[in-house]
């Protein structure tokens, strides 16, 4: 593990919210409040009340502020897209072990919108990233026709796909019947 779990689950949030946007994965998956409120129940927020217009508005605009942390490679870039986004909420650090989960921070205020909690933890989660001098392990999926994000995790650095099991396998399938053409040549 190189972060704590907390900061792991917010890395995940991060990389689901960005990728229900049309501009990562070709379609828009949060157009209205029951998208969101799918999105919000997957990702197991706790402290979330009743959803409404507002709070849609401002997820959608996080998101976009979030991709544009993936999408640099520059890390002063990043540094000041983190800290825009965590300076306009109000952080509220606090210990919490709800859910089943040992103690680990939260930085938003109970009962905040969840634009608060997703800019406070979201954007703490991606400002651990940097500071840990890891800016490169927030990528965008290596295959040619995707354009989702991801937090590559791994110990060596080698992950390169969104999903293993969809642009991975379809790659690795690509690369395989390559090399069967090339050798019947």
């Amino acid at each position: 593990m190189i972060f704590t779990h907390d900061t792991e689950h917010a890395l995940a949030v991060v990389v689901d919210l960005i990728n229900t946007g049309a501009a990562a994965s070709g379609t828009e998956e949060l157009g209205g409040l029951p998208g969101l409120r799918a999105f919000v129940g997957r990702s197991a927020f706790s402290d979330v009340g009743e959803l409404a217009e507002a709070d849609l508005a401002r997820v959608l605009e996080l998101r976009d502020r979030f991709h544009a942390v993936f999408q640099t490679g520059d890390v002063p870039t990043a540094v000041r897209l983190i800290n825009e986004i965590v300076g306009e909420v109000r952080t509220t650090p606090h210990l919490t072990d709800h859910d089943g989960y040992d103690w680990h921070v939260h930085f938003f205020a109970p009962g905040a919108p969840v634009g608060e909690h997703l800019a406070a933890d979201c954007g703490m989660a991606l400002a651990y990233v940097v500071a840990a001098g890891e800016l490169d392990r927030l990528r965008t999926c290596e295959a040619p026709d995707c354009s989702r994000v991801l937090v590559d995790l791994s110990r060596n650095r080698c992950r390169r796909y969104c999903d293993s099991r969809t642009c991975g396998n379809r790659m690795h399938v690509a690369a395989y019947r390559a090399r069967q053409r090339e050798a019947a040549l």
